[in-house]
């Protein structure tokens, strides 16, 4: 196998699909992978190379999946492991990959493992998860704010001891110190890589060996009230310990047992310099593509997209490959943050800098939050800590896939309230060529076409107060990318052929339109 079909994720696009809110098959409201199999298509259409599913594993569902009480099985809200099966031989058959979501940090409190652990203290599977005695004033071993809110431990009465989760108190941290709990975690990955999977998204990876030891987490003296009260502390003792690294390091190894290697995508928020130590530190192994999320929440403006462009590109290591990503399951949607008129400029940023890109389900339509009235939240970030602008369930909203009742995504009522314009169905899309969707397909075939957009060096040629330029290259083939972030015409500063405007006509020239994006073969 060549270096390209062993590294394909180099070229290849990432779709994440919220299986929750993809399609749902047996009219019970909820997506599901029968769901997932029936709508393949859509993904070959579109042009994208990889699917990762979030979490389908059996959970009681406090945080909606990423509380597993199995780590091999599927919930049967979701279906069977012959649904899995039948769902991951059709995604090889249409030439794509599958990556799935694994969560190492925490598992649920409903897990057989921890239903060991707290039953006694001289249980096998006590030190499987993370306990202590109470501080001398009783009170918790440490100041740690869970990411959810409230502290990060949890009194048990029977056995008199506090134990640790990073989110909610539904979801116990499992302790990576250990050396059985170790192995049970990875060779749950390997029972799925054995089944075919292509890789994982590995969740949370910062929180997956906190070191109590250590103490009280400072105080963030920089912090402003928003993003919860968990960031209100530095997590000096909490995230991205030296042990995390190690951990990283032996998923990778098992993952390069494979052939061809497994893809390791990590999830790991934190400053950038904390984040590229993801890619191997001090030796370690690290991720293929630790996430990138400097876009994710960045203020939308060109100078500073520019700004973190240049300071990411600076700041890889040698030989590490780049990825973007501009939403996910938990981030407000794109066309809500940079407003629905930018949402093809962000749609081309994002599918011509170098590296990798994920897209998430329903950007590609240039969906939106979608309003949540307050009965029908159920997000338990947002029950926890109202009023701050948390609320997930706005980006998770089913997809609609056409006219008919509740958009085609299901026959009964769907979990959370959808966004049922004509203007956001796959179907009225599909047969429009100036819609989002069919910007995207055309920004991904001629990604396919194009080396430079894949393979190719970046270069910087130009930002201002509204617009900002760059250049891709390989061999002697040299694209510049021109995106006016403002509603008002900029200059485009560009010579040569035009072979992509997100205003649908590629024959354009001139000045950028307002809110247009432009790819162009240099001269």
């Amino acid at each position: 196998m060549t270096d390209r079909g062993r590294e394909w994720w180099k070229t290849g696009v990432i779709y994440q699909i919220y299986p929750r809110s993809f399609q749902d098959s047996d009219g019970d409201g909820v997506g599901d992978l029968a769901g997932i199999e029936s709508r393949l298509d859509h993904l070959v259409d579109l042009g994208v190379d990889a699917v990762w599913i979030s979490p389908f594993y059996p959970s009681p569902m406090a945080d909606f999946g990423y509380d597993v009480s199995d780590y091999t099985g599927v919930d049967p809200l979701f279906g069977t492991l012959e649904d899995f099966e039948r769902l991951i031989a059709a995604i090889h058959a249409r030439g794509l990959k599958l990556l799935l979501d694994f969560v190492p940090s925490h598992s649920s409190d409903q897990h057989p493992w921890f239903q060991a652990s707290r039953s006694a203290r001289d249980d096998p599977k006590r030190d499987w998860y993370v306990w202590r005695d109470p501080a001398p004033d009783g009170g918790p071993p440490t100041n740690w704010i869970a990411e959810f809110g409230g502290s990060t431990w949890d009194w048990d009465d029977a056995t008199e001891q506090y134990y640790l989760h990073s989110f909610l108190p539904e979801q116990p941290t499992i302790n990576w110190r250990n050396p059985a709990a170790r192995a049970a975690m990875l060779d749950a990955i390997r029972t799925w890589f054995d089944r075919g999977v292509d890789g994982f998204r590995v969740d949370a990876i910062e929180h997956a060996a906190p070191d109590p030891e250590k103490g009280d987490n400072p105080v963030d003296p920089d912090w402003d009230g928003g993003g919860g009260p968990a960031r209100a502390h530095l997590g000096a003792a909490s995230k991205h310990q030296p042990e995390v690294f190690r951990v990283v390091d032996e998923m990778r190894r098992l993952a390069e047992r494979y052939d061809p290697p497994r893809l390791l995508v990590g999830e790991a928020y934190g400053r950038l310099e904390e984040v590229v130590r993801y890619y191997g530190a001090e030796g370690l192994h690290g991720f293929q593509l630790p996430f990138n999320f400097l876009l994710i929440g960045a203020e939308w403006d060109p100078r500073v997209i520019a700004g973190l462009v240049e300071a990411y590109e600076a700041a890889l290591p040698e030989g590490a490959w780049p990825n973007w990503v501009l939403g996910n399951h938990d981030r407000h949607r794109i066309a809500s943050r940079a407003g629905r008129a930018q949402a093809g400029v962000a749609a081309t940023l994002l599918l011509t800098l170098r590296g990798t890109p994920t897209i998430y389900q329903g950007d590609e339509l240039g969906m939106e939050n979608v309003e949540i009235p307050p009965d029908r939240v159920q997000d338990p970030w947002e029950k926890r800590v109202p009023g701050q602008g948390l609320n997930r369930d706005q980006v998770r909203t089913p997809l609609a896939w056409d006219g008919t009742a509740h958009g085609g995504f299901t026959t009964g009522a769907p979990w959370l309230p959808m966004d049922l314009r004509p203007a956001v169905t796959v179907e009225a899309q599909r047969g429009d060529p100036a819609s989002m969707l069919n910007l995207h397909r055309r920004l991904l075939r001629l990604r396919r076409a194009e080396p430079a957009l894949t393979l190719g060096d970046y270069r910087t040629i130009s930002v201002d107060d509204a617009s900002f330029r760059f250049a891709r290259s390989h061999g002697s083939r040299r694209i510049g990318v021109a995106l006016n972030l403002s509603d008002r015409p900029r200059p485009v500063d560009l010579n040569g052929a035009t072979l992509l405007s997100t205003t649908g006509d590629d024959a354009l020239t001139g000045d950028l339109a307002p809110n247009e994006g432009r790819v162009v073969a240099l001269d």
